[in-house]
């Protein structure tokens, strides 16, 4: 069975919904995603740090901010805007835990965005997000469902599997910080190329006299649903740094991007260092496939970034 089709006017009183009063409805899930939404569309247009504690929580509202704030100090804006006919996945309510669900949409010619929406004690807040926003994203998997519509919940440490949640998070993110391309990985932006990028960067520093240095810490839970293979879709995030210190007095180094722009775009001669928030979906194939890990997702911001 497929999770029921959007709900095109729920009723306003859904949105006070709580997940752990009782089992959440598809009806109430698609209100709270949607007031999220237009929400989160407001507060980008105003760059409205406020409000934004009202809709997310951890890591992705100080990712939102530093985009906000990154945005600030460039003099420019942020996307805005809500993503068409989102689909909604709901796993079971367990007596004791925060209720959560996620909400995947896809615009063709745009991309796909995956949401993860968690129950909190201030209300409903977006605690996870990754987006590919190639215009033919990678294949998605199905989630499963069972007889009543409801998505089956794993736990970081569930079997059945190429390998745990837990495994795969931290091979992945130990693949990033050694900046080494992982076999159990499907090539792509989040995985080959990143690490082919730090080799570039590293090899580009060394030639300078500078060193490089990487760091990437799990930050989180990990939150995963059955799929109807038999696998798992896996939601986790992340907070990276990277530092250059220079070793041969001589050149001058800068940053790049969202970093450069957060330190006024100076060069450094002493050392730069750049802290990420990060955030990914990833499909992991069910035990005895021949098929890779596969990373279908990323959200990244700049946290902050300073050199000397």
């Amino acid at each position: 069975m497929v999770p029921p089709p959007p709900v095109s006017s729920p009723s306003p009183a859904d949105s006070s919904a709580k997940g752990g009063s009782a089992q959440l409805t598809a009806k109430q899930a698609y209100r709270i995603h949607s007031d999220y939404q237009h929400g989160l569309s407001a507060a980008q247009r105003d760059l409205d740090q406020v409000a934004m504690g009202k809709l997310e929580g951890g890591l992705a509202v100080q990712m939102t901010r530093a985009g906000f704030k990154t945005a600030e100090m460039e003099g420019g804006s942020v996307a805005a805007g809500i993503w068409p006919n989102p689909r909604v996945w709901i796993p079971r309510h367990v007596a004791g835990r925060p209720d959560w669900f996620v909400a995947i949409s896809t615009k063709p010619g745009v991309g796909r965005v995956a949401d993860l929406m968690s129950s909190t004690p201030d209300g409903w807040r977006l605690v996870a997000s990754a987006a590919d926003t190639r215009p033919t994203p990678d294949r998605f998997p199905v989630i499963a469902t069972d007889d009543d519509g409801y998505a089956t919940s794993l736990s970081e440490n569930a079997t059945g599997l190429v390998a745990t949640p837990r495994q795969v998070v931290d091979a992945h993110l130990a693949s990033m910080e050694r900046a080494e391309i992982d076999p159990m990985f499907a090539d792509g932006p989040w995985t080959s190329d990143i690490a082919l990028f730090w080799q570039e960067e590293r090899a580009q520093l060394e030639d300078a006299g500078w060193s490089l240095t990487l760091s990437y810490l799990p930050e989180g839970p990990v939150r995963a649903l059955r799929t109807a293979d038999g696998g798992a879709l896996v939601w986790y995030g992340a907070r990276s740094t990277d530092t250059r210190k220079v070793e041969r007095p001589g050149a001058r180094v800068g940053l790049k991007g969202a970093a450069a722009v957060r330190t006024g775009n100076r060069s450094f001669a002493h050392s730069a260092r750049a802290s990420y928030g990060r955030m990914y979906v990833t499909y992991i194939p069910p035990a005895g496939s021949p098929d890779p890990v596969r990373v279908l997702g990323d959200w990244s911001e700049v946290l902050e970034s300073h050199g000397d």
